[in-house]
């Protein structure tokens, strides 16, 4: 959101704004005094604006938009707008299957948004301007834009047994599949020189460095390693110069490095060596998330440990390597006592392992390599001379529930049924009797609704419409969650949710976000779903491109094959 409102705001000809989702409390009070939802610099009500966006990055927020669209007075639905209210914009991750939520907006930015969102409005104002805007007119030339998806215009039916026919355009210059949109070169592409401050401590509040996009791995569970390929990184001199810059006017005491894999970053010794060379002195922490197992040093924790001290968190994954060369994640045991090892000589006494339940071919017997996994960390720290060992040691595992997700190798898959998952939960609980580890996990719940929407379809808007008249609002918060509401919102609507969940999709089958071409083939996730199935993995594209189909898309990448 940062990047987009600096990069709208640097065309003289655009006013962009933000506003944000009241908390409940509020929410009631401005319903109670009919109180417009506003814009925080002007004040203005968001009615008034042209164009409305929303950054879609988590299912369960779908009701939080629809709750701010009410507060703003604005119809729900794209087909109850009229020629004189804003248009509707969705974005963000959740947009590779917005079918659950097309209903409501009138048009989608697949992909990476500095381009083609400066695009949108242009040609906005452009039509304005001609005289030529009527809202119909401006979707059909906005579909035009590589990147840009319109619903409206697409036919969409079902088969007898509730799957879909391919979609079909309503016109001939529609897109059949709408490519997602790259940003080629990320030196080139603009970052903000200045950050809106805050007036209180919010979340995130520090500098925030993108390093590269995309993933040199293919963990077959992973959405966000397929969708934002291909591979495109930032040297670092372009990453120095923003860091500088915004240290400069912000006086932030803290820079975070970000990736799906920081230290799969190519040039990541000489670009902290050059961030060093200054933080050091500024007493500017340096923290480097994601963390792989395989590619952790001696030298990368020295560097992580030279401003502030603290724990490290690692994500293994899965709990015996069966299951992790299922998944694809290519990390060992042996790693893991690795990399703890240099942890703890490194004065880190807490560690952090992220796993997850419920994957395809999981047993009890990968369950329980979990806690046993857990187990060895603590054996690793008491394994080390007390001399070189920190004081204490902790290990906190947090479990999420498997999603199967779209574009990865499991999009095909069921979920478990949440009884399931959670049985798993309270096994391993059982199977943890070391009081010095500690376990966090999803619920089972949660992730049961989520992977309702992140594989759903056109049908559940109903659903979404009526979970919001039955109260549902910030339902992403675990204190507004509420299970039963969603239930009902789904029988109330004739919508069976197991037929998303709990239902493996045909290999034939034509799937909700097919409407979209994300750079990596069906072919490739096919391959890789049948080596899931033989326990075969696949190298990372460092070692050798396997051939994903992101290369089609372009962009400055020295991984992918020509």
């Amino acid at each position: 959101v940062r990047i987009l409102y600096d990069v709208l705001n640097r065309d003289p000809d655009i006013w962009c704004e933000r506003a944000y989702a009241p908390w409940t409390d509020m929410k009631e009070r401005m319903e109670t005094y009919g109180l417009p939802l506003t814009a925080v610099e002007s004040g203005d009500p968001v009615s008034d604006f042209d164009i409305v966006g929303f950054s879609l990055h988590y299912e369960l927020c779908y009701p939080t938009f629809l709750g701010m669209l009410k507060l703003a007075g604005l119809p729900l639905l794209s087909s109850e707008r009229g020629e004189d209210g804003p248009i509707i914009l969705g974005g963000g991750p959740c947009t590779f299957n917005s079918e659950p939520v097309a209903d409501f907006f009138d048009l989608f930015n697949i992909g990476e948004g500095e381009e083609v969102l400066h695009e949108i409005v242009r040609l906005y104002i452009r039509m304005k301007e001609d005289g030529a805007y009527t809202r119909t007119a401006f979707l059909r030339a906005a579909a035009g834009i590589e990147g840009v998806y319109v619903p409206s215009l697409y036919e969409v039916r079902y088969h007898e047994d509730g799957t879909l026919y391919p979609y079909v355009p309503k016109y001939p210059d529609v897109p059949t599949r709408v490519r997602k949109r790259i940003v080629a070169d990320l030196d080139e592409a603009p970052y903000p020189e200045k950050l809106v401050l805050p007036y209180v401590e919010t979340v995130h509040d520090r500098i925030v460095l993108e390093v590269y996009r995309g993933c040199i791995r293919g963990c077959r569970f992973c959405q966000a390693g397929m969708i934002y390929r291909p591979i495109r990184e930032k040297s670092p001199e372009t990453l120095c110069k923003s860091a500088r810059c915004l240290y400069e006017n912000s006086g932030y005491d803290e820079i975070s490095l970000i990736s799906l894999s920081i230290s799969d970053y190519s040039r990541l010794p000489e670009l902290t060596d050059k961030l060093l060379a200054w933080t050091d002195e500024k007493r500017v922490s340096l923290s480097l998330p994601s963390l792989r197992l395989d590619s952790f040093s001696e030298e990368l924790m020295k560097k992580v440990s030279s401003v502030r001290t603290g724990g490290l968190t690692f994500a293994p994954e899965a709990g015996t390597q069966r299951l992790r060369d299922v998944i694809n994640k290519n990390v060992t045991e042996a790693d893991l006592e690795r990399a703890v090892g240099i942890a703890f000589r490194g004065g880190k006494s807490n560690v952090k392992l992220y796993f997850m339940n419920g994957l395809p071919t999981e047993t009890l017997v990968d369950i329980e390599g979990i806690a046993a996994m857990s187990k060895k960390v603590i054996d690793c720290y008491y394994a080390l001379p007390k001399e070189e060992r920190p004081r204490g040691v902790g290990v906190t595992i947090s479990v999420a529930c498997f999603v199967p997700k779209p574009f990865t190798a499991f999009q095909w898959e069921k979920q478990d049924t949440f009884e399931a998952l959670a049985e798993k939960q309270e096994h391993l609980r059982q199977c943890i009797t070391d009081r010095r580890i500690r376990y966090t996990y999803h619920d089972a719940k949660t992730s049961f609704i989520e992977a309702v929407f992140t594989r759903g379809d056109r049908r559940l808007s109903r659903a979404i419409l009526r979970a919001v008249e039955l109260g549902a609002y910030l339902d992403a918060w675990d204190e507004c969650f509420d299970f039963d509401r969603w239930m009902q919102a789904f029988s109330d609507a004739g919508v069976d949710p197991a037929f998303y969940t709990t239902r493996g999709f045909g290999l034939d089958e034509v799937l909700p976000w097919d409407i979209i071409d994300p750079g990596v083939t069906k072919e490739f996730l096919l391959r890789e779903r049948a080596k899931a199935y033989r326990e075969e993995t696949t190298p990372s594209c460092a070692e050798h491109c396997s051939g994903c189909g992101a290369n089609r898309l372009g962009g400055k990448t020295r991984w992918c094959r020509k």
